[in-house]
């Protein structure tokens, strides 16, 4: 069925320690790993390529619990092709993270007494560096608690020389074919982080506010506008109305009086306004808000800024220097005390965007910034996907990539920052901008008057390149050649429009129209075990290190992976974690008993003609449930695999196959030899099966039993094709009458270890050769001279007649189950006479009646399970 290794196997070891201390394993285990090399991949090497790049955690992040789950999958996934013979790259790394990490050195400054100006520019990069070799990166070492099995000697950083040159390259490139340009126009700007950021880096939240109505003009050339923002009022310089609209027909064209200045401003007709939105007049301030802007570029309207960038008022006396909410009150009293002010509404509930990074209210500032002109390149990004060349796994996700690459705006890429890649181009003393590549020289010095653009790049322009700067770009590198295009992005839906979208038009363009990845498979969030986000404000937020040392590593990746549905989010608990930490120890107790009865993988597996039909059952499960995983893993159903593993390991192999094969080995000879070799065998599959998500238990388990290296380079399990549809019949008969039997015994209150005299019609049945087993696992004796029948159970064409007479008191027992019925008929009939009350019905809130619904159904049931234990018992 499988290869046990890809090296010769040593003889195996019988030595398991009696319990599995993850703690004391994993680490020593996990370096041994990558000192061995297994992880790293071959650029020359004859093995097709399969490759995932990791989304790149910021430098200044830890291991939470959604990198935890994601890492999770990407390692499960590399693990399984790397054990079917791919020359397997996962390939590692850290974003420089522009914003967040300068905001962690400014307040180690702050805290000294300093800002960045005290240091100048130069010398406040070099600090950022050194806070990155001493601080940065500590979610490297966490990875590896993980069990990454990512190749370490191909860390990238998107600040290392050569990410660098591949983010000049791929600037100039766009520079120069007129996808990338300067322009002034309305940026979001964060007032705390002094810098623009982009559009998906503002989060919307509703906000208390004010909405104020101001009466614009004087006498009968007066217009009503309403705002939530009073002081962007100082910058208007236009009033817009419909052009069908016939109450301000006569006011287009004209001048009217700008309250609280000596400027008058024109009335315009503009079609962008709602005429039956508040007054049909809207206000327009084209340097403080991106629909306004557009309204002043079609009718030249003049641009006035009124706050400076840290959002103070720099403008009119009485108001310059007032913060933008100080001037917001200030401005509206005193609009109230000229007899201004039409109406208010407090509190007026509305969206508000703030910074990602800070949280500060963002504003909309008209700023000189550089852009990507992305039509062309939004336009490839979504062909890649309809022709399918890409694949997006769950396909209705599609629809959200589809909404934004077909609805994309221009990208503003520059960042007013320190930290990130500069801007590489220079101006010159007589107005000259030049664009220099990576292995060319500035076109002058300062002193000559030529100056380098101050701004960096958007910390997503460098990351939209990881795919294939990671691999060498813009040099043809071996591993670009081997390795690209990658074959899995694996990664969350909240982030296919900051990453996904840019990957993939800086992929196509950059590598001529060959895409950057062939699936796109998209996960949820992890939430906790309520379904509930987790959030430091809502207390429930969980350190995955701390469950690690609690539990071991593959208890949390076996939880999370469980949890794994496509494009859906994670809930997860504790109790969870705790219940896949003793599905690890019953894999390590099961593999200990199968060592110490002789479980073997030495020599090939018997003829079936040798096996019993509990192997031969057992053997055909297991192709079974690789055909399955193997599907499953596929369609990167994590969760379905995940289940389907945990079912059969501790279902059918611990629970039913080592206890059924017991029997087998007391017994002894040519039976106990095959189911000895049979056992060896599924143990070695399963375990190769559970590897990628479970690694480190596996492994230690894996060499115990084979003797071979490590299950890490071991042969991915091949579904042979062997079949036993009648064996199956046959032990699922036998796990009928079991369960049947066990359930009766547990109803009549005896204890599991308790004897019970028995006696088993199974001629002409298939069960006949299983009596054995079938009186050890319910611990049935033999009947002897004075068995009295005083319970019959027919189950699966078989009879098991019991003796209870000696174990229980019938009469005690029919009593109490008597009065267990009487009081269930009771509930069932004062449900029943609720809902067959109307007015009651009628009244009552539908969780109310939903519960005595639940009451009704649980009281049929209880009546019918205690009526049948009733009838099994023997009269009194």
């Amino acid at each position: 069925m499988t290869e046990n290794a890809q090296q010769q196997p040593t003889a195996p070891s019988t030595e398991l320690p009696t319990q599995y201390a993850p703690a004391d394993v994993e680490g020593p285990l996990y370096e041994s790993w990558v000192e061995r090399g297994y992880f790293g991949a071959d650029a020359k090497s004859d093995k097709p390529a399969y490759t995932i790049v990791i989304p790149p955690p910021n430098v200044t992040g830890s291991l939470h619990l959604g990198h935890a789950f994601q890492h999770t999958l990407m390692d499960a996934l590399t693990r399984r092709k790397r054990m079917q013979g791919f020359e397997s790259l996962w390939l590692p790394g850290m974003d420089h993270a522009g914003i967040a990490t300068q905001n962690k050195v400014e307040q180690q400054l702050a805290e000294e007494g300093k800002s960045r100006q005290d240091l100048g520019r130069e010398a406040f990069v070099e600090r950022v560096w050194q806070w990155k070799e001493e601080y940065g990166g500590r979610i490297l070492g966490q990875m590896r608690r993980l069990g990454d099995g990512v190749d370490w000697d191909r860390e990238r950083f998107t600040m290392d020389e050569g990410l660098s040159k591949a983010v000049q390259t791929i600037f100039k490139k766009l520079y120069e074919d007129e996808l990338i340009y300067r322009a002034e126009r309305i940026i979001n700007w964060c007032p705390r982080c002094l810098t623009a950021i982009s559009d998906i880096e503002v989060e919307y939240q509703e906000d208390d506010g004010e909405l104020v109505s101001i009466r614009y003009g004087e006498g009968e050339e007066t217009l009503v506008v309403a705002t939530t923002r009073a002081e962007t009022m100082l910058g208007d310089t236009a009033v817009a109305v419909h052009p069908d609209d016939e109450r301000y027909r006569h006011l287009v064209g004209k001048h009217i009086k700008l309250p609280l200045t000596d400027r008058t401003i024109p009335v315009v007709a503009d079609t962008h306004v709602d005429p039956e939105f508040g007054t049909g007049a809207v206000k327009v301030t084209p340097a403080h808000d991106p629909n306004d802007f557009a309204i002043g570029q079609r009718h030249g309207l003049e641009s006035i800024t009124v706050m400076d960038e840290r959002a103070v008022i720099t403008v009119h006396g009485p108001f310059a220097g007032l913060d933008r909410f100080e001037a917001r009150s200030t401005i509206v009293a005193a609009l109230r005390s000229q007899g201004r002010i039409v109406a208010e509404k407090r509190p007026y509930v509305h969206s508000v965007g703030h910074c990602s990074r800070c949280g500060t209210t963002v504003e909309p500032r008209l700023s000189m910034q550089w852009w990507v002109k992305v039509g062309p390149l939004a336009k490839a990004a979504g062909d890649a996907v309809r022709d399918g060349r890409v694949r997006i796994h769950p396909e209705d996700m599609s629809k959200r990539y589809f909404d934004w690459v077909d609805n994309m705006h221009d990208w503003c890429i520059s960042r007013q920052l320190w930290w990130g890649h500069r801007i590489p181009v220079w101006y010159g003393p007589e107005g000259e901008v030049v664009c220099v590549g990576p292995d060319e020289e500035p076109p002058g010095t300062e002193a000559e008057g030529w100056k380098q653009d101050t701004d960096v790049l958007d910390t997503w322009f460098s990351s939209g390149l990881w795919p294939f700067s990671t691999l060498g770009w813009p040099e043809q590198t071996a591993d670009l050649r081997k390795f690209y295009p990658t074959d899995v992005l694996l990664t969350g839906h909240d982030i296919i429009f900051f990453w996904v979208a840019r990957m993939m038009m800086f992929g196509l363009y950059a590598m001529d129209g060959e895409v950057p990845f062939k699936t796109i498979a998209l996960t949820g969030l992890v939430r906790d075990e309520r379904g509930k986000k987790m959030s430091k404000s809502f207390g429930n937020v969980v350190d995955p290190l701390d469950w690690m040392d609690k539990y071991g590593s593959d208890a949390v990746r076996f939880t999370l992976a469980r949890g794994a549905n496509p494009g859906t989010d994670v809930p997860i608990g504790e109790d969870w974690v705790q219940a896949s930490r003793n599905f690890a120890n019953k894999i390590w107790n099961a593999t200990r008993f199968a060592l110490m009865n002789g479980a073997t993988v030495q020599g090939p597996l018997p003829d079936a003609s040798e096996m019993s039909a509990t192997d031969r059952w057992i053997l055909s499960r297991l192709n079974k449930t690789v055909a399955e995983v193997d599907a499953f893993y596929d369609d990167f159903q994590f969760a379905k695999l995940s289940d389907a593993l945990y079912h059969f390991a501790w279902d059918e192999v611990f629970d039913w196959y080592v206890e059924l094969s017991k029997t087998t080995f007391q017994a002894g000879g040519r039976g106990a030899e095959v189911s000895r070799r049979v056992l060896g065998e599924v143990l070695d599959v399963t375990l190769k099966l559970l590897h990628p998500v479970v690694p480190f238990v596996t492994d230690t388990l894996w060499t115990t039993l084979t003797g071979g290296e490590s299950v890490v380079i071991a042969g991915w399990p091949a579904d042979s094709g062997f079949r036993d549809e009648a064996a199956e019949r046959e032990i699922e008969s036998l796990q009928s009458v079991i369960t049947e039997v066990r359930r009766f015994r547990a109803d009549q209150g005896l204890q599991p270890g308790q004897r019970v005299p028995a006696r088993l019609t199974l001629d002409g049945t298939a069960l006949a050769p299983h009596e054995a087993a079938i009186r050890q696992l319910l611990r049935l004796q033999p009947e002897g001279d004075a068995f009295a029948a005083t319970a019959t159970l027919p189950v699966a064409g078989a009879t098991v007649a019991l003796d209870l007479s000696g174990t229980i008191d019938v009469a005690a027992e029919r009593k109490r189950l008597a009065k267990d019925l009487a009081a269930a008929e009771k509930e069932k009939a004062q449900a029943t006479a609720k809902l067959g009350n109307e007015a009651f019905l009628a009244k009552a809130p539908d969780n109310v009646v939903d519960k005595i619904r639940t009451r009704l159904a649980k009281a049929d049931e209880d009546i019918a399970r205690i009526q049948a234990q009733l009838d099994r018992l023997p009269q009194a």
